[in-house]
């Protein structure tokens, strides 16, 4: 998709600061962080949302990457979460799918 942000982030027509990178997904740090680790993991391939995910490998593989980052970064013992968000009133703004990564502060529930 030539107008996708995140697209754009894989194909490196914009650089984002990457944290982590495979054949399969783009990890990395949010531009507008809501916690000292916040790092979005998301699909090289677009796909649009969670609704759209076909794929329950790399649907595992995203949360298997969410891991890895949080224990790269340092967070993994002490906690973190990781949120899919799903359309507009899901709170997707950007409509490729992605999974924050968030930790380093203590998260509460419900998220507000």
């Amino acid at each position: 998709m030539t107008d996708c942000l995140f697209c754009k982030m894989v194909s490196g027509e914009i650089k984002p600061d990457v944290v982590f990178e495979d054949d399969k997904v783009l990890a990395f740090r949010d531009i507008n962080p809501q916690a000292p680790m916040h790092v979005l993991v998301v699909p090289k391939r677009h796909v649009a949302n969670l609704n759209a995910l076909d794929d329950a490998e790399l649907g595992g593989y995203m949360l298997q990457t969410a891991a890895k980052v949080a224990g790269q970064l340092g967070y993994a013992e002490t906690g973190y979460r990781s949120v899919f968000n799903c359309n507009d009133d899901g709170g997707q703004t950007v409509h490729h799918l992605h999974l924050h990564v968030l930790g380093g502060r203590r998260l509460t529930w419900p998220p507000g």
